[in-house]
């Protein structure tokens, strides 16, 4: 079975350039998913004020099987690309349904954040610590 683990390799990152690489990347071995996964992206970004009642006429409309659907915004909502909104939610008009999320950007900023701060050295104490972490995993 193709392994479905996503590899953010630097490199690959920097080529990301339009919507299919970062399918393939979010994706990987899986050219149904992918192609799903644009679905869902592309029509959620034409939609009128950027929001979806329900993707289920998507699945019509590309003739996608329920359960890959399913499986792709399953995993488009752990990722934080899609939210869905409950209909007591003000912000879009006491709707229920999809949009885009912040979450994953704002995740990937928090992590290059975290990384940037680990680099810089500060005091002996925190040195020690650094070099004892990795006794503790």
């Amino acid at each position: 079975m193709p392994s479905t683990k996503i590899d953010l390799n630097h490199n690959k990152i920097s080529r990301l350039d339009g919507l299919d690489d970062l399918a393939r990347t979010l994706f990987p071995q899986n050219k149904r998913q992918q192609r799903v996964f644009l679905t869902i992206f592309v029509e959620l970004k034409w939609a009128q004020d950027q929001f979806l009642p329900t993707l289920d006429p998507i699945a019509d409309k590309h003739n996608i099987s329920r359960r890959t659907l399913e499986t792709v915004r399953g995993k488009m909502r752990r990722l934080g690309i899609i939210d869905h909104v409950s209909r007591f939610n003000r912000k879009h008009g006491y709707r229920e349904g999809w949009v885009f999320s912040r979450r994953f950007e704002r995740s990937l900023e928090c992590l290059a954040e975290v990384t940037e701060r680990l680099k810089a050295p500060r005091d002996y104490s925190q040195e020690q610590k650094d070099r004892d972490a990795y006794r503790y995993l």
